[in-house]
């Protein structure tokens, strides 16, 4: 098959996995087929429509219950729930933090807002995260210990202070050697699992494994509160700060107002939360929904030249939040021309993020070599992946 019947081929198969009569098919919808109306319409009637009402407490039970966190702290949306996290973790103004050049801005973004830098390193083919066997060369190269027992960049003489890993698409980072590079180095984990709900890694959920883990719940996401994210921690002292930082700091008493430090109203209302409780009764189901799309869309594009569709690593189960197929010659120009056809046939389909180190507010930040992540940028392309497609 030559390049230019590419294309029409992918749309075919779109075609061939995904329901008729849709119209316009869109990258990844919400679905609302539980109890989403019944629990947003009590706070509607009662008044507990803001940052206080049972459903947020309900909300962070379940969480931490569903995800086997100890401790779970709903939030605005993921964004703030990462600038906490980072914060807590000890991140400050000047440090570094390593972080995958192949993600949404909303991670490098999280880590200028504790006026650190984005410290960009490569990911693996096999995940699209971090890759840990990359890193530690990188860091056998560039890190010195200093008297003060922490890692510095000999290059820029400032502090490593922390690593945040990004599941891309819901695929989990290879963590074991990870967390072992990060042991070495004394670097802190913080995980980026803005997309990971419902994702494991050698049976544990995702966003357990670091100090703190972020999530979200955007609309876009596999269940959504509208806009809102959660802070994952086993500690229980960490647990309070986020509470506390993200309640604008305001200490406990029946009328006045005190605030004993800078905070940030970073709170999720308990209608969001109402929203987020139903949602997450459904993931279950709606995890199967996606496994069932992605076995369809596997046994499609198996026999397609030139492309092949991104699957979880045998170490992980993935929620597959969004499916990708992955050209096997990165071309931005085949690339570009696919994305064209496919969206005027109806059927939404996007490239992975521009790397971040492409971006201007971000073009002099530290990098390690990124043959992986360019690579990648050249070659991914988002096909439609809500759960109600297989419904």
């Amino acid at each position: 098959m030559n390049e230019l019947q590419l294309p029409s081929r992918i749309v075919e198969a779109l075609q061939q996995a995904l329901p008729d009569n849709q119209g316009f098919i869109s990258l990844h919808e919400p679905t609302f087929r539980g109890n989403e109306w019944n629990y947003v319409k009590e706070c509607l009637d009662t008044g507990w429509v803001s940052s206080a009402g049972k459903y947020v407490e309900d909300f962070e039970l379940k969480l931490a219950e569903y995800t086997g966190s100890p401790y779970a702290i709903v939030v605005s949306n993921g964004t703030s729930a990462l600038h906490v996290c980072l914060m807590l973790a000890g991140v400050q103004a000047n440090d570094e933090v390593l972080m995958p050049s192949l993600t949404f801005v909303a991670t490098a973004n999280a880590v200028s807002y504790c006026g650190a830098v984005p410290h960009f390193i490569d990911v693996s083919p096999v995940t699209m995260g971090v890759d840990p066997i990359a890193l530690d060369h990188y860091l056998q190269d560039i890190a010195v210990y200093k008297d003060d027992g922490a890692v510095y960049n000999k290059q820029t003489g400032r502090r490593i202070a922390a690593i945040v890993p990004m599941h891309t698409f819901g695929h989990p980072v290879d963590l074991d050697p990870l967390m072992e590079v990060c042991e070495r180095y004394r670097i802190t984990l913080v995980e980026d699992a803005a997309e990971s709900i419902g994702s494991y890694y050698k049976g544990k959920h995702t966003g357990t494994f670091g100090k703190l883990g972020a999530v979200s719940f955007n609309g876009n996401k596999i269940i959504t509160t509208g806009g809102g994210g959660a802070i994952l921690t086993s500690d229980e002292t960490l647990a309070k700060a986020a509470k506390h930082l993200t309640t604008t700091a305001k200490l406990p008493h029946r009328w006045e107002f005190h605030h004993d430090q800078i905070g940030y109203n970073y709170r999720m209302p308990n209608l969001n939360a109402a929203l987020g409780c139903a949602q997450l009764e459904r993931l279950p189901i709606m995890l199967e929904q996606k496994r069932t799309l992605v076995n369809k869309y596997a046994a499609i594009f198996e026999s397609i030249l030139g492309v092949s569709l991104f699957m979880e690593p045998s170490f992980a189960s993935s929620n597959y939040w969004l499916n990708a197929i992955v050209l096997d010659e990165p071309s931005f120009e085949l690339r570009d021309q696919i994305l064209e056809v496919v969206n005027n046939a109806g059927l939404m389909t996007r490239p992975i993020w521009t790397p971040m180190h492409e971006l201007p507010m971000f073009k002099d930040c530290p990098s390690m070599q990124l043959p992986v992540t360019n690579r990648l940028a050249a070659s991914v392309i988002n096909i439609p992946s809500s759960a109600s497609l297989c419904s």
